[in-house]
């Protein structure tokens, strides 16, 4: 059913190649920009939504950015989070899917949508959850972060109707793994997963979200025997046990960049038995991968950074963060250059580990 004023639809595998089609006829992007993943077409570039201020000048830098992103043809991925700035980064972007819509530049069903749950932006509902007796305190992390149904449930529509949308084309949980894993331990965090997973696969059902996936920081990038390490293959399962073959956990984001390659070195994700590292393991898993903080926050060289980090096998997007014009200019160029070739890829990895 359709919310009053919200976007019906979701991304879909003849909207998101229609995009990169037109892209390319157009000569906009470089062929070898786009991927494929569950027959869907994706940039391998996405814009993200973190930093900036809680305010109106910032909601319209970053609502001219997306709308800038996207016209250019180089980037069909956005990405928010339901706390980013206060709340206000997914309603920035809910704007613009509203102007680019208006203004005719794209379908709603050529956009690939994504956002986070997990963090709140209103602690006083968290609060409030708590006091009704739908949440325990023992379920909330750093006095914000909470993986329980009930929270969950409350959550999801305010995101829908910050973006304006019916449908999120992938929910992450955001952090969850490095907030509550090294609290509970892994066997009782496994089965909190296991019931917000039985959660999300409603959600689907339901038509409010297309997939799900984990937003991460350290958890999937630790050594395997390192507190709060999680092994994909476990999550994996765990979605397998809720959704059945057809699961909706499909992707994975976690930091990877110049300065931090351990998803493309460290062999720390056992699939099948054997080691691999976090990028072959959500590959050999089917989960398609995203990457936070190309740029690590402004301290490296964008366009060799964002080579760097779209160039790993397999991945599918970094995600970048801009609101200045000049530098959302200069980030989409990227677009127009042929990505790394595998052999580039590992050559320029085998350089930023050696020693001086």
């Amino acid at each position: 059913m359709t919310g009053p004023g919200r976007l019906p639809g979701h991304a879909s595998p003849e909207g998101t190649a229609r995009f990169a089609e037109r892209a390319g006829r157009e000569d906009r992007t470089d062929p070898g920009h786009f991927r494929t993943f569950l027959d869907l077409t994706f940039s391998s570039l996405g814009m993200g939504t973190y930093l900036g201020r809680p305010d109106e000048p910032t909601d319209r830098r970053v609502t001219a950015a997306a709308v800038t992103s996207v016209s250019s043809g180089a980037v069909n991925v956005l990405d928010s989070a339901i706390n980013y700035r206060n709340g206000r980064g997914e309603q920035a972007i809910g704007q613009a899917l509203r102007s680019l819509l208006e203004l005719g530049v794209v379908r709603r069903d050529e956009l690939f949508v994504a956002t986070k749950n997990g963090y709140t932006a209103d602690r006083a509902a968290l609060a409030r959850l708590e006091d009704e007796g739908k949440i325990r305190g023992d379920e909330v992390a750093s006095e914000c972060n909470c993986l329980s149904v009930p929270f969950l449930a409350e959550e999801l529509p305010k995101s829908l109707a910050s973006l304006g949308v019916d449908t999120i084309d992938l929910l992450y949980l955001h952090n969850v793994t490095d907030e509550h894993l090294p609290l509970l331990g892994k066997e009782a965090f496994l089965e909190r997963l296991r019931s917000a997973f039985d959660f999300l696969e409603r959600c689907r059902t339901e038509g409010k979200i297309r997939y799900y996936g984990l937003a991460t920081w350290d958890t999937l990038r630790l050594p395997a025997n390192a507190s709060g390490y999680l092994a994909l293959e476990e999550a994996v399962g765990v979605a397998r046990a809720a959704g059945g073959a057809d699961h909706g956990f499909r992707f994975v984001q976690f930091p990877f960049n110049m300065a931090m390659p351990e998803a493309a070195l460290r062999k720390n994700q056992p699939v099948e038995g054997e080691l691999r590292t976090l990028f072959d393991a959500a590959r050999t898993l089917g989960l398609g991968t995203f990457s936070s903080v190309p740029l690590l926050q402004g301290k490296l060289p964008p366009r060799e950074a964002l080579q760097f980090a779209r160039g790993a096998p397999g991945h599918l997007a970094p995600l970048v963060g801009h609101k200045d014009p000049q530098h959302v200019t200069q980030n989409l160029e990227v677009a127009r250059v042929p990505p790394l070739e595998p052999e580039e890829f590992e050559g320029l990895l085998h350089h930023l580990t050696q020693p001086d």
